[in-house]
């Protein structure tokens, strides 16, 4: 049986060093060794999310844990494992102090060093240089298979701990195994930031420009009568949102994969504040679904009616896509000139939208992977990061937590690096809403700041970046400014560091 520790042990040397194939030969080693029951919950906790996801148990109550540590480790993988998922499904009357009497069990069998892990892990704060790129290597070293094999099964599986189980035991054999299946959401593609309209357009072609919406990611199955909709993080909204249901139930297929915007619409067609358009997803009143309508907006197809499109080209799926959702397909333009694609962003922009998106034609769906197939284009840079602290105000702001530190995500799984401060595009509606929810987050405090343990994602505009030694990632935001919070985008799909380097000029 796998100690225990020796997940922590490892964790601690992958979280040492900067070499990546120091942390992949670490990880493999420890996945060499662990059973076949092993293997799952080890990658999960070393991916830094328990294998049961949340476990009802909050931040606050895993923090207030008695910490008197365990003179010697005695727990096993197997033994916390175990524990996590009796919390997890823990439930009814009395359920809260029965988790607290679990977790406290846990912990007074834990050594110091184990303590910390476990209260990291449960928290969401472990970030110890193992994800999932890197972990991916791990299993793909450790079982012998070769990477792009690996890459495809956890694309098609959607987790870690899957798909390093089925590589460990079986290997390649195993891995093929996954495939696309309707009702298990994958992956979503994603977009760089493209330069400018002309450079996409030159390294693209041939290409596709279609609107880049102010909206919601949408992943939608449809076999038969059943119908899952998703958001990016692939959680499942399919009842808070019974009118697009109805809508794919009527697409002339039997059985479709779409991938889409949703927003909701003003009377003149323009997209209404895409906070109000989020806050369907939480929803199931039927006065509120009657009050704020979304309308999907689809722009590719991985399926329909029996057919997996994963590895056709864009231009094939956009035909299958045409067939399957007619005048659902999002506004574009297959193979414009340089004026039309003008044309084209400048229409999207007047119609309330945030520029263009340039996808190569010929060009795969790389589900999870950032590439550069596909491009977005915006009149002014955008970056999506995480807030780590913020400082009380002064003037009129007195009394309200205001300016910013912001992190971007180390894509080796390090610390989130700081690239600067703002307190720019703050209305008066967001300090009332930071100043009351960012408690909810705090992790220390001083006489001037709350610091925050990585959690909100928000969007700053901005223009440009510069060099500067005054943050450890060597760069800084030039005039940054808030435009939202993007509470549809976990932590792990900030920007990283070396999105930002990539601004720099030259």
């Amino acid at each position: 049986m796998l100690d225990f520790a020796d997940v922590v042990a490892v964790s601690a040397a992958v979280g040492a060093t900067r070499s990546r194939l120091a942390k992949v030969d670490a990880l493999a080693g420890l996945l060499r060794r662990a059973a076949v029951e092993e293997v799952a919950p080890v990658v999960a906790f070393l991916a830094g999310a328990p294998r049961q996801g949340r476990i009802g148990a909050g931040w606050r109550t895993i923090v207030d844990l008695a910490d008197t540590p365990a003179v010697e480790s005695s727990l096993t993988v197997l033994d916390v494992d175990g524990v996590l998922g009796e919390v997890a499904g823990t439930a009814g009357k009395g359920s809260a102090a029965r988790r607290a009497e679990l977790l406290g069990s846990l912990f007074a069998r834990a050594t110091a060093d184990e303590q910390w892990f476990l209260r990291s892990l449960l928290t969401g704060e472990l970030r110890q240089g193992a994800l999932e790129g890197i972990m991916l290597d791990a299993v793909a070293r450790a079982s012998d298979v070769a990477g792009d094999v690996v890459r495809r099964a956890f694309m098609l599986s959607g987790t870690l701990p899957a798909t390093a189980s089925a590589a460990l035991s079986g290997g390649t054999e195993a891995l093929s195994a996954f495939g696309l299946e309707l009702g298990r959401p994958v992956r979503p593609m994603l977009a760089s930031p493209g330069s400018s309209l002309t450079e996409a357009l030159a390294e693209l072609a041939p290409c596709l420009v279609e609107y880049k919406l102010d909206g919601a990611r949408i992943q939608v199955h449809r076999d038969g009568d059943d119908v899952h909709i998703y958001t990016r993080t692939l959680r499942e909204i399919t009842g808070s949102v019974p009118e697009l249901v109805e809508l794919v139930r009527g697409f002339p297929c039997r059985s479709v994969v779409l991938d889409g915007e949703t927003l909701a619409l003003n009377d003149d067609g323009r997209p209404r504040p895409f906070q109000e358009t989020m806050s369907r997803f939480g929803s199931t009143v039927e006065e509120q679904v009657k009050a704020l309508l979304l309308r999907p907006y689809f722009f590719d197809c991985l399926h329909l009616d029996g057919v997996d499109l994963l590895d056709e080209p864009l231009s094939v799926r956009r035909d299958y896509l045409a067939r399957a959702v007619g005048p659902h397909v999002i506004p574009g333009a297959v193979e414009p000139s340089e004026e039309e694609a003008a044309e084209l962003t400048e229409a999207a922009l007047a119609a309330g939208h945030e520029g263009v998106m340039v996808k190569d034609l010929s060009s795969v769906y790389a589900a999870g992977r950032r590439g550069k197939a596909w491009q977005k284009v915006k009149p002014v840079h955008t970056l999506d990061l995480v807030v780590l602290g913020a400082e009380w105000g002064h003037g009129r702001r007195t009394g309200f937590l205001s300016n910013l530190h912001l992190g971007a995500r180390d894509p080796d799984g390090g610390p989130f690096v700081m690239v600067g401060k703002t307190f720019k595009g703050l209305t008066d509606e967001l300090l009332r809403w930071q100043t009351a929810t960012f408690p909810e987050y705090e992790s220390s405090r001083d006489d001037w700041a709350v610091y925050l343990r990585p959690a909100l994602v928000v969007e700053i505009a901005l223009d440009g970046v510069q060099v500067s030694t005054r943050y450890p990632g060597g760069v800084a935001l030039r005039f940054a400014r808030v435009l939202r919070y993007r509470p549809d985008k976990t932590p792990e799909l900030a920007d990283t560091i070396e999105t930002l380097r990539g601004l720099l000029p030259g």
